[in-house]
């Protein structure tokens, strides 16, 4: 969760290194510091709350240096605060670190280390790692071999940024297992270091990814990419697409409006030149490497992802067994590894995530593989760690999603599961030419009709004002709209701090119910699909306990217009394309109470965008 900037060129570091960490500031953080090689010997400033400080503190006694390191933080081990805030400094000095990551065994190390002299001055983990870094300077090793001696000791994913008076004109960096990316930006004459491509995006398109248990020299002349256990790995340099403008609110008073604005675009982007509309209305999927053979091979799918991923799995789940008939499990990735679940060669588990490097959903994907399981994920972040671990992987096309508070990359991977079904289900023959033609020429609309959700914003600022005043809610949905119920209740909770439940309508005679008065409102998604009937009876239900009820409706629906207090309307949508549109004023929703409630919109406390440890 924690960001990560690094710098060494003939620049001033100092500047590059705090706008860098102010573009990673939706990974959340409640500390945050940098260090920088200034006359040679190493200056570091550091802080408890948000970057405004770190600025203060650099702006009062200003550092100036052509080599440094950042970090924001979100406190594991130890409380917010200067002394627990990276970077940290060795006790000679000499030799600074930043780290992502828990050290699992630090209890031993620091045992360890204190017994051999080391002098502790935080009470993070972090700080056991350059104690070990001295340990073996001072036993003569050069720095990287000092690095990766140290590394070795260490039990639990981590990366890892280190640099040193030793060696002023290098920065080591480390990566093992998936405890956040590692990316190399490629610049003339200079070099850059990012825990994530925001960071770096404005300084060079060229960049290197850290794979797990490999570790880089960075100088300013380039970028040396060893295994730690000393083998030459030799370079990949890929070429980044996405413009550093995107990463910026632009007219927008927060990155979550903008974000959810942008759904027009990012749904287009995601199936421009995956469909043919014209001849013979297929899928194309290519980066799945998926054949007639391997999909007729398929006996179960697994679901795995964490939060708002999850969700998108959920409707994943309807469709892909609707229209492909492969039976489908979604499974929560943090529960999925520790259950001992049967997976064989014959099972395929589909990975869902944002950043691709969401820890519980790569340790998932590990167990998959473990146990002969073909793997896939659907991901936004080019070149993230689960779309790199999987055979097959399909591209989420939302650009970067700045805002904690997950939108257009839920949207996305809703039409990307709504296509992997059409593309199995041609592929195994469960699928006729006549209903697959129906069901792509249905994706033509869709960039359309949530252009139409977006445009009804006025009336959901109304219902927002209503209800900025509520302190429970409770959301309903059936069949292929029960994960919205969830995701609509899990976006008011995340962004406005109110308690939201999010429910299978037919469960709430056994025991929602009990808590439903006029109170407590209740959202109900009830558009014109299979399941209409059923959700009028649970409104009628709510209505009878007097409950305030906000329906989400299809347009023109005045049954249910005559019967609620309040209306969020939709266009009319084909029901399997229906969690695209009806979510959207569910976030819409959110994002207006939040906002109306004065709250960080896009930095929601306790929150980060980016989960990398459990």
């Amino acid at each position: 969760m924690c960001g990560i900037v690094g710098y060494i060129g003939s620049r001033d570091a100092t500047p590059i290194i705090l706008n860098g960490l102010k573009r990673l500031e939706y990974r959340g953080y409640d500390s945050a510091g940098l260090a920088v090689l200034q006359d040679g010997a190493i200056q570091v400033r550091r802080d408890a709350g948000k970057l405004a400080r770190l600025q203060t503190l650099v702006d009062e006694a200003p550092l100036n240096g052509h080599v440094g390191i950042g970090h924001t933080r979100w406190a594991t081990h130890g409380e917010p605060s200067a002394r627990n805030a990276h970077p940290h400094l060795g006790m000679t000095g000499e030799v600074v670190v930043v780290h992502n990551g828990i050290v699992e065994n630090y209890i031993e190390l620091r045992q360890e280390l204190a017994a051999e002299g080391a002098i502790f001055n935080s009470e993070t983990d972090s700080e056991v790692i350059v104690h070990l870094i001295e340990r073996y300077l001072s036993a003569g090793k050069g720095l990287t071999e000092a690095v990766r001696q140290a590394l070795v000791h260490l039990k639990g994913a981590h990366g890892i940024v280190t640099l040193s008076t030793h060696e002023p004109d290098k920065i080591i960096s480390a990566r093992i297992g998936n405890a956040g990316g590692v990316v190399i930006g490629i610049g003339e004459g200079e070099m850059f270091i990012a825990s994530d491509l925001p960071a770096i995006l404005e300084h060079t398109r060229e960049v290197v990814f850290l794979e797990s248990r490999q570790l880089a020299v960075v100088a300013r002349e380039g970028v040396q990419v060893q295994t730690l256990e000393g083998k030459k790995v030799n370079l990949s340099i890929h070429h980044v697409a996405w413009d550093p403008v995107s990463a910026e609110k632009g007219e927008y008073r927060h990155f979550m409006a903008k974000e959810i604005h942008e759904q027009v675009r990012s749904l287009t982007d995601t199936i421009a030149g995956r469909v043919d509309f014209e001849n013979g209305h297929g899928v194309r999927l290519p980066e799945l490497h998926l054949t007639a053979e391997k999909a007729r091979r398929i006996k179960k799918i697994f679901i795995t992802a964490c939060g708002t991923a999850a969700h998108a799995g959920m409707v994943g789940k309807v469709l892909i067994e609707h229209i492909a008939r492969i039976p489908v499990e979604v499974d929560i990735a943090s529960e999925f590894r520790y259950r001992d679940p049967i997976v064989d060669a014959d099972t395929t588990v589909l990975a869902i995530s944002q950043s691709g490097e969401t820890a519980d959903t790569l340790a998932a994907m590990e167990e998959a593989r473990r146990k002969g399981a073909m793997l896939w994920s659907i991901v936004n972040a080019i070149g993230s760690q689960a779309m790199r671990l999987a055979d097959g992987y399909i591209s989420m096309q939302s650009g970067p999603e700045i805002g904690v508070a997950s939108t257009k990359a839920y949207t996305a991977p809703l039409v990307d599961l709504y296509m992997l079904a059409i593309l199995l289900g041609s592929l195994r023959g469960s699928l006729d030419k006549p209903s697959r033609r129906r069901l792509v020429s249905d994706l033509r609309l869709i960039p359309d009709l949530a252009g139409r959700c977006l445009d009804r914003e006025g009336q959901v600022e109304q219902v927002a004002y209503a209800l900025k005043d509520v302190q429970h809610c409770l959301y309903l949905g059936r069949g292929i709209n029960m994960p919205t119920a969830y995701e609509g209740a899990l976006k008011l909770k995340e962004i406005s701090y109110i308690h939201a439940e999010g429910y299978p309508a037919g469960e709430m005679k056994h025991g929602p119910i009990a808590l439903i008065d006029r109170t407590m409102p209740v959202v109900v998604i009830a558009p014109r699909d299979p399941w209409y009937d059923k959700m009028f009876s649970q409104i009628e239900q709510a209505k009878a306990r007097g409950a305030v009820v906000v329906a989400l409706a299809t347009d023109s629906d005045e049954r249910i217009a005559n019967i609620v207090d309040y209306v969020l309307w939709v266009p009319e949508t084909p029901w399997m394309l229906s969690p695209v549109t009806t979510v959207i004023p569910l976030q819409l929703l959110a994002y207006h109470i939040a906002a109306i409630r004065g709250l960080d919109v896009d930095q929601p406390r306790n929150l980060a965008k980016s989960v990398t440890v459990e």
